[in-house]
């Protein structure tokens, strides 16, 4: 009988390739997998996975790590709840490259696309880098739980090249697009596993200005993806608003033509625009069966704004009476807010102009829901607080006012975004189920004020696969797949993802009856103190990073056996005929 390192010992065990699960011990040696089968090995280390799930850890293609992996040893919450890669630098925005002078612009840029607060960014970012290169090599010098990979940012790269104008949109010259598809290839031969680009005016600054990439033109787009060929390698990422649905699609297209390498695009459902995935979906069939390597990356819930008194958003922030207490310590806020006079003048107050977004979210209380917890991601629209409100006959922001003072100013509302414009998931069924989508959109690292969709892989199994009652369920070892095997070589890594012989030893121990999501809190672990989302799970009885059991039940061992990934990984040579 061999000796191993580890042992995860007759647990029920989902392979990644979508197959029946079978009840097998996973030998581990060297950080790779070694064995799957029953009785072979003896382990250094075993855990005893009798009754319990095994799978390979999960691959987050969608996340926003890009300064925290710069400061954090941690990539929590995503490696808290089963995530074993992630990939930064989606959506255009990123810290590489950045000349001295662009600095405070990347910054402004990732605080207003993605929510997160600039002074922490200020404090924990280095800056010891200029070039993608640099800035990889600034990421590979930190121990870290588990392994980060980053794409080459657009609006980075853009500003390096353009400065000033560059951040105003600018048009390009054909030397400055030539000098970007340099810096591209360059990237990616210094390990970026692609290029990202953000065409949605949803993307602003801190300061409200439109993203610099929005509107890049033809030939920009195109000398970049001439440098993703120059170098061999490398997918593209693409977050569009797709108003003009034909031109956007004709242009994906091309550039994975002129790469020769994948795309994937955000694909989510508004309100303004309930049926157009059907559409999109219809183009990306049609250009699959072209040949055309292209898939959609879908979320497997709402995207979900998180409204509340620790929050960037909540109605009654842009309220006048509400400014006096807004930067009080909360506790201080909820007694101010529970004065009855307080209360009545802030009931009674139109909110200030200038808030569009916020203003325009506070009046549709038909999408407000109380979030539970467990928290319920597919609420029952009879169950919101206008729905409520109605039929108790009460004006509906005084439940919103009071729900907000829950928990001692603590509780959360729950308002989906998108994704739940019929107020259902069944659109987001199926979506999932379409053979040309991916399982991603989960903006870990991101949005830490607003919302806290990292834990999406969880909800993927929960709500999915044990607890929907308000359609049909989707099959465990098809999810389990989605969020392993298909998101590792859409990105091309092709060493993980599975448990199989050679493959590196990428494994979470779950107790499938006891996974359970908390709902997201409030915590000041930034830099600076600065506030995020954070949330917990019960049931990850063990994660393992490359043989290193790095988490026991959501608590960190110590270990820090992850890494950073430079470039496409080959699938292991045992597997190479499969």
């Amino acid at each position: 009988m061999a000796t191993v390192d580890l042992v995860v010992r007759g647990g029920t065990v989902f392979d990644g390739s979508g197959g029946a699960p079978v009840v097998a011990d996973v030998a581990v040696d060297g950080g790779r997998i070694v064995g799957v089968g029953a009785g072979a090995w003896t382990g250094r280390e075993e855990i005893d996975a009798r009754g319990l799930m095994v799978t390979p850890g999960w691959v987050d293609i969608h996340t926003h790590y890009d300064g925290q992996m710069t400061w954090d040893t941690r990539m929590s919450p995503s490696s808290t709840l089963g995530a074993t890669t992630v990939l930064a630098g989606n959506c255009g925005v990123g810290f590489a490259p950045a000349r001295p002078a662009d600095r405070d612009t990347l910054i402004r840029l990732m605080e207003g696309v993605e929510d997160i607060p600039g002074a922490a960014l200020h404090e924990g970012l280095t800056w010891n880098w200029e070039s993608f290169g640099e800035y990889l090599d600034a990421v590979d010098a930190l121990p870290r739980d588990i392994d980060v990979a980053a794409q080459v940012p657009h609006g980075a790269l853009r500003v390096y090249v353009m400065g000033e104008r560059g951040a105003k949109r600018e048009p390009a010259s054909p030397e400055e697009i030539a000098r970007m598809g340099e810096l591209t290839r360059d990237a990616v031969n210094a390990g970026a596993l692609g290029f990202s680009t953000s065409r949605t005016m949803i993307h602003r600054t801190a300061d409200g200005d439109l993203t610099p990439t929005l509107g890049a033109a033809r030939d920009e787009m195109v000398g970049i993806a001439r440098g993703l060929r120059e170098a061999g390698a490398g997918v593209i990422q693409v977050a569009s608003d797709f108003t003009d649905l034909d031109e956007e699609f004709g242009l994906m297209c091309d550039l994975t033509a002129v790469s020769g390498q994948a795309l994937s695009f955000s694909l989510v459902q508004p309100d303004m625009a309930p049926d157009r995935w059907r559409d999109m979906l219809a183009l990306v069939d049609d250009a699959v069966a072209r040949g055309v390597p292209i898939k959609a990356q879908v979320a497997g819930r709402p995207v979900g704004i998180m409204l509340g008194l620790q929050g960037s958003v909540h109605p009654f922030i842009t309220r006048p009476s509400f400014q006096p207490i807004k930067d009080l310590p909360l506790a201080q806020k909820v007694a101010a807010m529970r004065d009855p006079t307080c209360r009545a003048r802030l009931l009674a107050e139109a909110p200030m102009r200038g808030h569009p977004f916020i203003n325009a979210l506070a009046g549709r209380h038909h999408k407000m829901f109380e979030l539970g917890d467990p928290p319920n991601y597919e609420p029952d629209p009879a169950d919101s607080l206008g729905a409520r409100a109605e039929r108790l006959g009460v004006n509906p922001d005084e439940l919103v006012y009071d729900a907000l003072l829950g928990d001692e100013g603590c509780a959360f509302l729950f308002f989906p975004l998108a994704n739940y414009a019929q107020g259902s998931l069944e659109p987001i069924r199926e979506m999932l189920e379409h053979p040309n989508t991916l399982s991603g959109l989960s903006d870990g690292g991101a949005h830490v004020g607003a919302i806290c969709d990292v834990s999406l892989p969880t909800t993927m199994l929960t709500h999915w696969c044990r607890d929907r009652t308000r359609g049909p369920k989707l099959d465990l070892a098809t999810v389990i797949r989605a969020q392993t095997r298909d998101t590792a070589e859409a990105v091309g890594l092709f060493d993980r993802g599975r448990l199989k012989p050679g493959y590196l030893a990428d494994i979470n121990v779950i107790d499938f009856d006891r996974l359970r999501l908390h709902a997201p809190h409030m915590v000041y672990d930034l830099p600076t103190g600065a506030r995020r989302l954070m949330q917990h799970a019960d049931g990850y009885v063990a994660t393992i990073k490359s043989g290193v059991v790095i988490y026991r039940e959501g608590q960190p061992t110590g270990a820090l056996p992850g890494k950073l990934v430079r470039g496409r990984q080959a699938a292991p040579a045992l597997m190479a005929a499969e």
